[in-house]
């Protein structure tokens, strides 16, 4: 257990690190997915979120995680990719 705010700070700075390093592997991916799209509305896929953010809540959930918090940041993740993929369909 931390012992001080700088050492609370130091594992999150480590985490991040860590997260930065999975967004950019997802992100590898994302582009990648956005060749085997054949239009926007494929890009966009509003079946697949509603998918990705059920499978989310239910793994926060057992990870100790809200749930809450876990659909919010994955639907601005979702949607921020969702535009680098918009951009790569249209090159």
């Amino acid at each position: 257990m931390p012992e001080s705010l700088d050492e609370v700070r130091a594992g999150i700075d480590g985490i991040d690190a860590q997260l930065v390093r999975l967004l950019a592997e997802r992100q590898g991916l994302v582009k990648a997915a956005a060749a085997f799209k054949k239009d926007e509305d494929a890009v966009r896929a509003p079946d697949r979120v509603a998918q990705v953010i059920a499978k989310v809540r239910a793994k926060a959930a057992d990870a100790g995680l809200s749930p809450e918090v876990a659909e919010a940041v994955w639907r601005a993740m979702i949607g921020a990719f969702i535009e680098l993929e918009l951009a790569e369909h249209r090159r």
